[in-house]
């Protein structure tokens, strides 16, 4: 398939996509990012597309892995390091003690990932921050595999530093 005609079924398959991003968000504008998302990785990966098998049900794949990927970030980070907000004038007799141990955990936990080298480091830090290992590896320029090793050395130091 020529880059134009993937092109013009790229751009063709958009108003089905946009309706599609939408049964997902429920947010117009959410939708949007996530079919430009979509749109680019498609464009990034379009030597992976076969011709003959369903184009839409490819981008559809692709939108949908997009979606959870995000999902599955948020939620993450929203479980392993959300900061408790603290009103400024609030009676200190009101925090109580498991936010105080939380904060204490996490600023430990942070200041052992800053003792980390940097090349584990790097990668620890942006795979905590939602990228996936093989964009990871594209901004670092270094095999998916390091990334894999290198995230995993980061653990594990991190497991018996704590």
């Amino acid at each position: 398939m020529s880059t134009m005609e993937f092109n013009e079924m790229l751009i063709s398959s958009r108003p089905v996509m946009k309706s599609f991003a939408l049964s997902f968000t429920k947010n117009s504008d959410d939708a949007d990012d996530l079919l430009q998302d979509t749109m680019f990785k498609a464009l990034k990966y379009r030597e992976h597309f076969s011709d003959g098998t369903n184009f839409r049900g490819w981008l559809y794949t692709i939108m949908r892995n997009i979606f959870l990927n995000k999902c599955k970030r948020e939620q993450s980070s929203r479980k392993i390091f959300s900061r408790p907000t603290h009103d400024v004038s609030a009676d200190w007799r009101s925090i109580s003690a498991d936010n105080i141990s939380q904060e204490i955990n996490e600023n430990d936990i942070w200041k052992q990932i800053n003792l980390l080298k940097e090349e584990i480091r790097k990668p620890f830090v942006m795979a905590f921050e939602g990228y996936l290992y093989d964009e990871i590896a594209d901004q670092m320029s270094i095999p998916t595999g390091t990334v894999k090793s290198r995230i995993f050395n980061a653990r594990r130091q991190l497991m018996t530093a704590c």
